[in-house]
């Protein structure tokens, strides 16, 4: 059977089960990381050797960082929908993928992370220059959603499993935001399938 390490608290581990959920694939979530502990034991470190969250382990063969995990289960699983098998069309969704995990997401850590884990942490300043990157990043996503319909491109795929928790994130962050009409349809959208109300909270969970 399928397991995945993590917690439904981390973004990377939403980003992997919303994934799971789209594909339908039976499953085990063990829980590790900060409050359940695990990582840190041999064995999870002979898994993970980064000792984060999440971990797949399926059939004997394990692999972490999220995207990867991504990755893998969509062309393991759902080669030709979510995986897609024309080459360009693939490679854009990757190039997105990587821009999520580089950009977006760095840009959300650990500054605007800090304001509801741990409120002071940082100066005004250096949260509102943490708030403007995003939202340049944001008119960058939203210029690629006001040309296609979806992240992956014409259809739902696995750059937009990866992008839903993020944006999940800086949706229900306590900051002023711009409009991006073309990502607020698109999310919309993406929050109303089934993975999403599986793994995206109401309001929003912080961790990595």
């Amino acid at each position: 059977m399928l397991r995945i390490f993590g917690r439904l608290s981390s973004l990377n581990t939403q980003k992997v089960m919303f994934c799971v959920y789209e594909l339908g694939l039976e499953h085990e979530l063990v829980a590790a990381g900060r409050e359940f502990g695990v990582v840190d034991t041999p064995d999870y470190r002979a898994l993970n050797p980064n000792g984060l969250v999440p971990t797949l382990v399926e059939d004997g063969f394990a692999l972490w960082e999220s995207n990867a995990i991504i990755r893998y289960l969509c062309a393991q699983h759902s080669r030709g929908d979510l995986w897609p098998e024309d080459a360009r069309e693939r490679a854009l969704a990757d190039s997105w993928m990587d821009w999520q995990q580089t950009q977006l997401q760095r840009a959300l850590h650990p500054e605007l992370h800090s304001l509801s884990s741990d409120p002071g942490r940082f100066t005004p300043e250096r949260i509102e220059a943490a708030r403007m990157r995003c939202e340049t990043l944001m008119d960058m996503l939203d210029s690629r959603l006001g040309q296609v319909p979806f992240v992956s491109g014409a259809r739902f795929g696995m750059a937009d499993c990866a992008m839903a928790p993020p944006v999940h994130r800086w949706m229900n962050l306590a900051v002023e935001r711009g409009t991006y009409r073309a990502v607020e349809d698109w999310f919309g959208r993406v929050s109303q399938r089934p993975a999403a109300r599986k793994t995206l909270p109401a309001g929003a969970r912080h961790g990595s």
